[in-house]
């Protein structure tokens, strides 16, 4: 299992040289991307150049543009959304192939329905991990539903692997693990807590076969 933590606002940059010795993936996620742009990439690989930096674009459309932009400032992966055109994914795949990179298909825009993908859902080889989510609107909403928990074993038998997103932090970390996905991702649960890096320390703790996860681990 891979820890991926989170970084959404501006001041979790100073918490990047405490975070390299956890995070397998440091995720500069979509309001960063909006607040600082680029920079928060190149950022993030100059203080934890050892550390995988993931963008988290939610890509929908202009594909290649935002796959040349990430990938060229040093990003190994970024996000796609679930429902952006299949023309969409072949090409941020195409370029992610080029870039050696990977893409993650994210389905929050489908979080709650019974089915997050299609059927006959077939990505491109370079796309390694299907994200699932518990949007955070609806959380701070109230809604309390773990159907992206549920979700994870849907994923694992129709031969993805997942990354889980939302909520996570040590009073449901249990449930989670239990759960199995490739990818932890947590949040606010380290960046905003009164000791991050003791937080995240805790966690990578108690992952199972820490540091694994990788689409590359399959083979």
């Amino acid at each position: 299992m891979l820890l991926q933590v989170a970084f959404d606002k501006p001041e979790h940059l100073a918490l990047l040289a405490q975070m390299k010795e956890f995070a397998d993936i440091i995720e500069i996620g979509t309001p960063m991307l909006k607040r600082l742009g680029l920079s928060a990439i190149t950022t993030a690989r100059e203080l934890c150049p050892e550390v995988m930096v993931l963008a988290d674009t939610k890509t929908v459309d202009g594909g290649r543009f935002e796959a040349d932009m990430v990938f060229g400032a040093g990003a190994a992966f970024m996000t796609v959304l679930s429902c952006a055109s299949s023309a969409t994914h072949e090409t941020v795949g195409r370029r992610a192939a080029a870039f050696g990179a990977t893409v993650i298909v994210d389905t929050i825009t489908e979080a709650g329905k019974a089915e997050l993908l299609p059927l006959n859902a077939v990505f491109p080889e370079s796309f390694g991990y299907i994200a699932v989510h518990s949007p955070t609107d609806a959380r701070l909403a109230g809604n309390t539903s773990t159907l992206h928990v549920d979700a994870v074993r849907k994923m694992h038998d129709r031969g993805f692997l997942v990354s889980l997103a939302g909520g996570i932090g040590p009073d449901t970390l249990q449930a989670v693990i239990a759960v199995e996905p490739e990818i932890l991702v947590v949040g606010s649960a380290i960046t905003e807590s009164a000791n991050p890096k003791e937080v995240a320390r805790w966690i990578r703790d108690r992952l199972p076969n820490p540091g694994r996860g990788w689409p590359w681990d399959r083979r």
